[in-house]
């Protein structure tokens, strides 16, 4: 059975204003001037420049001159209109520091031929038939941006079939594989690590070193990359310097052939900072970019028009629809304006509280020296929400003396140490980061005598702990770090 209910609900909305302002809080500098390019476009109220008089007179933004004329104006403005949401927002698109929205034109690429093409076009020198020539481009279409062939050769012989309409064997594309293999650059086509490195072994001039370097890959490549040194010097019979010799002939190989290539080249990214910091007689000074705080104002002939028709007695269907898109429009572009002035406001308020938190940082360039600092600790320090100083943490850069560094940078956990004080887990990082550096590669420091010597240092953390911060510099267990 059907049944009306009336039920009362308390609920939070953003105003469009609200939105408005956290999607260009977000924006690092380029994206917000293309933000600000698609609004000027967008609104021919909002103009750029300085302007000296008061272009929206206050008379002309008061509900009450409307109010006398309610049947000729509608006041309740549906801000939907010119505050659309219906495309992605442009913050979602944007990542690090460039737009989705940037021209190709803006961006630099490298010139030439593409990697694929490269190969395609070597193979015009070998004399091929018409089936092996048709098989050889697909392999070299199936080349990697490694220089890699990843998939078996039983799926390949499939692909011919269905796609090429070309019915082969393995045996078949086995022999196209090595003619593809002996293209330039040395050890494209290969199918993994071990044959891309024999591949250039081979090509080398026939020398002690290189010849063991070869028997090590075949017959030992699993000890070699485990860096089992005893295991091979037992198994070749060989000494230490005669090892060393090929094990600095194989890391003198590339293991990615394909990124040598000139053509192969990625996009540029470039990085604005959105502020500076310099140290002005051992002061820190805080500026944001110019290109932060653009010069805008209403558009004084979209305020003349409205003007007018409140000076016009004769009002037409048509001139009340004008008069409400012009104000629309001249609302549109007041609080655009109003917005810009608030984010340059949250942006430097946010970005003052962190300097003075890691004033020692700044001041020293010292990475020990950065105080444990979260997301909340800056909120509360400038009565913000957390989502505002994450949006202008994870998005923004800072020029200091010591290079551009990205906001988030600067966050980081405490823990305690020996003394009870809260320190930064950067400053532990770095601390390992420097310890692993000094060791005597011929004895590389194993996780457990990396605790150790943090405790002895100040900062009592457990093995896991020392593993993980390890696996986060990016640095292999002590094993791998050996050396001869």
């Amino acid at each position: 059975m059907l049944k009306q209910q009336l039920n009362f609900k308390l609920s939070q909305k953003l105003s469009p204003q609200q939105i408005q302002l956290m999607k260009l809080i977000q924006l690092p500098t380029q994206a917000f001037e293309q933000r600000i390019s698609q609004e000027m476009n967008e609104n021919p109220a909002l103009e750029g420049g300085k302007d000296d008089d008061d272009t929206y007179d206050e008379d002309f933004n008061n509900e009450d001159e409307y109010e006398s004329d309610s049947e000729v104006i509608e006041t309740d403005i549906n801000v939907d209109d010119y505050l659309s949401d219906d495309e992605t927002p442009s913050y979602k698109l944007s990542a690090n520091n460039y737009s989705a929205d940037d021209e190709e034109k803006d961006m630099p690429y490298a010139s030439g031929t593409s990697f694929t093409q490269h190969l395609t076009q070597q193979l015009n020198t070998y004399r091929l038939d018409e089936e092996e020539k048709e098989i050889a481009v697909f392999l070299v279409g199936s080349i990697d941006e490694s220089g890699y062939i990843r998939r078996e050769l039983i799926d390949i012989v499939d692909d011919l079939a269905f796609t090429q309409n070309i019915y082969t064997s393995e045996d078949k594309i086995e022999k196209v594989l090595k003619i593809v293999q002996d293209l330039d650059p040395a050890g494209v086509g290969a199918r993994d690590l071990q044959e891309c490195l024999l591949i250039q072994l081979e090509r080398k001039d026939t020398t002690e070193s290189v010849a063991l370097a070869i028997s090590i890959l075949e017959e030992a490549f699993d000890h070699f990359s485990k860096k089992h040194y005893k295991k091979l010097l037992q198994k070749f019979d060989i000494s230490e310097d005669q090892l060393r010799g090929a094990i600095q002939e194989i890391e003198n190989l590339n293991p990615k052939p394909g990124g040598a290539y000139s053509g192969n080249n990625r996009m540029v990214e470039h990085v604005v900072p959105d502020f500076a910091i310099t140290i002005v007689e051992g002061v820190l000074e805080l500026t944001l970019n110019g290109r932060n705080a653009p010069e805008l104002h209403v558009s004084r002939e979209y305020t003349n028009m409205l003007k007018g028709y409140k000076e016009s007695k004769d009002k037409s269907k048509s001139q009340k629809d004008a008069v409400q898109f012009i104000k629309q429009k001249l609302d549109a572009a007041k609080w655009f304006i109003d917005a810009i002035k608030q984010r340059q406001q949250t942006l430097f308020v946010t970005m003052n509280a962190i300097m003075h938190q890691q004033e020692e940082y700044f001041l020293t360039g010292d990475e020990r020296k950065l105080k444990p600092m979260i997301l909340k600790d800056i909120a509360d320090k400038i009565n913000m929400d957390i989502s505002t100083v994450s949006r202008v943490a994870n998005s923004k850069y800072v020029d200091t003396p010591y290079g551009t560094r990205l906001i988030k940078d600067f966050f980081s956990e405490s823990m305690k140490n020996d003394q009870g004080e809260d320190v930064s887990t950067k400053e532990i990082k770095k601390i390992l980061e420097i310890t692993i550096s000094e060791e005597d590669k011929r004895k590389p420091l194993t996780d457990d005598k990396l605790a150790k010597i943090l405790k002895e240092k100040g900062y009592p953390i457990a093995r896991r702990t020392v593993a993980k911060y390890r696996e986060q510099l990016d640095l292999p267990v002590a094993r791998l770090r050996k050396e001869i």
